[in-house]
């Protein structure tokens, strides 16, 4: 295979953000287009479909096990619900191309080794294995052979599927791995989003770690960006007033530009370990001592002379027994700040 390349996210970088379209084109090339354009102009920095026909993803069947029963997809039969929101590879192409025209990137999570070979075929930049897709092993073997940067969500993963996950994905030519903490909810609940597993993540396993969010508004998402998180993947649709199967908890254009915005604010907020006066301080008055009373020179410093008042041009308050009852060695006039250079202790 190719040449291992580097993601573009990472340490020292502002998350990554990613909206991923999945069925919210509704069917309709030209409303993936527009979703296209629409994520680029919101800030986002990639676009991720989905790749896969319903028949790689399961079989036409009447079988109990093969009806959804619960959920945002009640009352769906799986064949039914892939072909409802699956994206047709003939659409790859003409949306790689326009991705580029306007200048966002986009990529796939691939769900066969179909799906990888037409994703290579498009020179995809990286990967994301989606989080039911994570047990599958030999994808993720197929899919690190490429050497791209390789995203794998967790959601329903337990630690021991996870280190698998990793495992295969290094032992076959990963040199680039980020794993998502995700909740596999539709939405998922806020109270479920545990965003403490992202640092976790990142330490267990050696890999970068941000999250694919399935909750509803901007909080989590933002607040992930604390904890870490160098990738932040959420769903996009043009309009919630559409029929998508995704609908219900994505975002619309709006939404996406304010999470563009809190990330990258929050991400600036973070800055560094830094206990210095900042530029912006130093106009702030804290106290310090100063001459409230003319004082002539050998004339004592009492408290009736001098006080702990702002500005901060004198002597810090730390100092205020020292210059209690020394001795001015010039004229002070009331308002100027005391320093060493007009107080004498001897």
């Amino acid at each position: 295979m190719g040449k291992s390349s580097k993601a573009p996210w990472g340490k020292g970088k502002r998350p990554f953000i990613i909206a991923e379209l999945s069925a919210n084109h509704e069917g309709s090339i030209n409303k993936a287009f527009e979703s296209i354009k629409a994520a680029k102009e919101a800030g986002a920095d990639a676009i991720k479909i989905q790749t896969y026909t319903p028949d790689t993803m399961t079989i036409r069947s009447d079988r109990e096990e093969f009806q959804i029963k619960d959920g945002l997809w009640n009352g769906y039969n799986l064949y039914d619900l892939y072909e409802k929101a699956h994206t047709p590879y003939s659409w790859h192409k003409p949306l790689f191309d326009y991705a580029k025209k306007v200048g966002i990137i986009i990529f796939s999570s691939p769900f066969d080794e179909t799906a990888v070979d037409l994703l290579e075929s498009l020179n995809t930049p990286f990967y994301k294995i989606a989080s039911f897709e994570a047990i599958d092993l030999p994808l993720i073997k197929r899919v690190a052979q490429t050497k791209k940067p390789l995203i794998i969500s967790t959601g329903m993963a337990n630690l021991e599927e996870i280190g698998e996950a990793v495992e295969v994905a290094r032992e076959h030519g990963c040199k680039s791995l980020t794993l998502l903490h995700c909740v596999s909810s539709y939405p998922a609940p806020v109270e479920e989003a545990n965003l403490k597993v992202i640092p976790d993540l990142a330490e267990r396993f050696g890999v970068m770690a941000g999250l694919s969010d399935h909750t509803l508004g901007l909080v989590v998402a933002t607040t992930s960006v604390a904890l870490g998180a160098c990738v932040i993947e959420k769903h996009f649709k043009l309009s919630r007033d559409g029929e998508s199967v995704d609908g219900a908890f994505s975002l619309e254009p709006k939404d996406l530009e304010l999470l563009c915005q809190n990330v990258k604010a929050a991400w600036s907020s973070l800055g560094a370990v830094d206990y210095q006066l900042k530029k912006s301080e130093k106009t702030i008055r804290r106290r310090s001592i100063y001459a409230i009373q003319n004082i002539k020179k050998g004339e004592r410093l009492t408290e009736d002379n001098i006080k702990r008042i702002r500005p901060g041009l004198g002597l810090m308050p730390k100092h205020w027994d020292q210059a209690l009852n020394s001795i001015a060695t010039c004229d002070i006039v009331s308002g100027t700040p005391i320093s060493f250079d007009i107080i004498s202790n001897k």
